[in-house]
């Protein structure tokens, strides 16, 4: 029940993520957790803008004693990623998240939870509509379409905001202080083929693969999580190479920005033999991956034979490309330890009406390993036919060591914890590079509570983390440096 997520400490905090969560807000859909961020700023009588794509900021004057500081610009993104469990009925559109305190956790029933970036917002929110809290004079933006194109912080214009500090609060990890994150570029494959009618004596399949973790396909594309999308085309290829499979109709994955957790096939095939032996390389790949994917199934069930099916060389040039098409890390980074610098996720496949889409996700921290690896999958998907765009190109965040915030906050987190933070940059795509193109002399930090399993239905939010993390805010509040003659 939401009222016992109301009544966790900070109920500062949780109170506003539970007054979010019972807004729908997913990315591109954002009309009503926009007028509901409107209407929280009006009512508290803060002056209230929503720019001209949709990015609403908030304004707020320093409190006494706090106005020889600088303006800081407190930021987060009002859409969320919306994943559900297949056996899971809920209209996002429509119905507010079903929150639950599992342990030391908040988690959601059977969908994403919201806190990426929920949390975040949910902070600026409390500390706007707060009496008692110190802090420098406030300039609150909340981003849009972050998860699936950040158009509202490439659309955010320059002069808007007067902040010469920027406070993102989007990191994951409550030991971390991000200084960089990794720029990103949709990689698109079309093709057109022609169907044609079923040979005779074929025998219809469903093949699926569900119940894997998915993930957040930049923080977590390192994990060795399983794929939906490349483990249906792995069992697809071999049917066809010892079987003749025949395809007539594939839909796997979701979201650009998550790892597939589901991926299903229509197929035609002259033998029954076929069943056993997909369920003898199915055992094969459960024990490749039960450490990471324990609950993985893959389902193969007779059902009514296709009446349509591919064409066979575009069915052959299909899976051929899928099978070499790069999935995961590309590169780790030279100069950072332990860092992604460049990886690819094949995020959605749709096979259906004579049309062929696959649709990538390329990340990286450098822009030249960046085009490479996009161009890699242009080339491998151009080779079968295919027609690729390349879209949504977002620049990363290059990593400033000498940032003045950088020095409060490391300095803060060790003073309180006892301990260095990890001061690092992240494979996630944060808005800071994007906003540092219009606002190039904005010094800017990222930090955030603990939150696990972003982007699927097992996100959850650490209670602990959170109390911690809120501390640390008020400080940091508290030590913003003076502003400079």
């Amino acid at each position: 029940m939401n009222s016992e997520i109301r009544n966790l400490e900070p109920k500062q905090l949780w109170n506003k993520f539970a007054d979010l969560n019972a807004v729908p807000r997913a990315s591109k859909k954002e009309a009503q957790v926009i007028a509901f961020m409107k209407d929280f700023g009006k009512k508290l009588n803060l002056e209230t803008i929503e720019d001209e794509v949709g990015n609403v900021i908030i304004k707020k004057p320093a409190t006494p004693g706090m106005e020889d500081r600088e303006t800081i610009v407190m930021q987060s993104h009002l859409d969320m990623v919306h994943q559900k469990n297949a056996d899971t009925h809920f209209d996002f559109e429509t119905q507010g998240i079903e929150m639950y305190v599992d342990g030391d956790w908040v988690r959601a029933k059977g969908t994403t939870l919201g806190a990426d970036n929920g949390l975040g917002v949910a902070t600026i929110m409390a500390i706007l509509e707060s009496t008692d809290i110190p802090h420098p004079a406030i300039e609150a933006l909340f981003t849009i379409d972050e998860e699936t194109g950040m158009t509202g912080a490439m659309g955010l214009k320059g002069g808007l905001l007067e902040g010469k500090i920027l406070l993102n609060l989007d990191t994951e990890e409550d030991d971390e202080i991000g200084v960089g994150c990794a720029g990103g570029v949709d990689v698109t494959a079309t093709r057109s083929y022609k169907e044609e009618e079923t040979p005779e004596f074929k025998i219809g399949f469903s093949v699926t693969v569900k119940g894997l973790q998915g993930g957040h396909s930049g923080m977590q594309i390192h994990e060795g999580l399983g794929n939906a999308n490349k483990i249906l085309n792995r069992l697809l290829f071999d049917g066809f190479e010892n079987f003749g499979l025949r395809i007539s109709e594939i839909d796997g994955g979701s979201l650009r920005n998550a790892i597939p957790r589901e991926s299903k096939a229509f197929v035609a095939i002259h033998e029954e033999a076929f069943k056993a032996e997909m369920a003898e390389l199915a055992n094969e790949i459960k024990a490749e991956l039960k450490t990471m994917e324990p609950d993985m199934e893959i389902v193969i069930s007779n059902i009514e034979t296709p009446k349509k099916v591919m064409d066979l060389g575009v069915q052959e040039g299909l899976t051929r490309a899928l099978y070499a098409a790069l999935n995961g890390v590309y590169r780790m980074s030279a100069d950072i330890p332990d860092l992604v610098e460049t990886s690819n996720n094949i995020a959605r496949v749709i096979v259906k009406d004579g049309q062929v889409k696959i649709a990538c996700l390329t990340r990286s921290s450098v822009e030249s390993s960046k085009w490479d690896l996009a161009n890699m999958l242009r080339a491998t998907f151009e080779l079968t036919g295919c027609e690729v765009e390349f879209s949504g190109d977002y620049p990363g965040w290059k990593p400033n060591m000498d940032s003045a915030i950088l020095k409060v906050l490391d300095n803060l987190y060790e003073k309180m914890n006892g301990q260095k933070a990890h001061v690092a940059a992240c494979h996630a795509g944060l808005e800071c590079g994007i906003l540092g193109q219009n606002y190039p002399e904005m010094d800017m930090i990222s930090f955030g509570p603990n939150i696990k399993g972003a982007h699927s239905p097992d996100e959850r939010a650490q209670i602990s983390s959170a109390q911690k993390y809120w501390k640390f805010v008020l400080e940091i509040l508290k030590q913003i440096p003076k502003k400079q003659n």
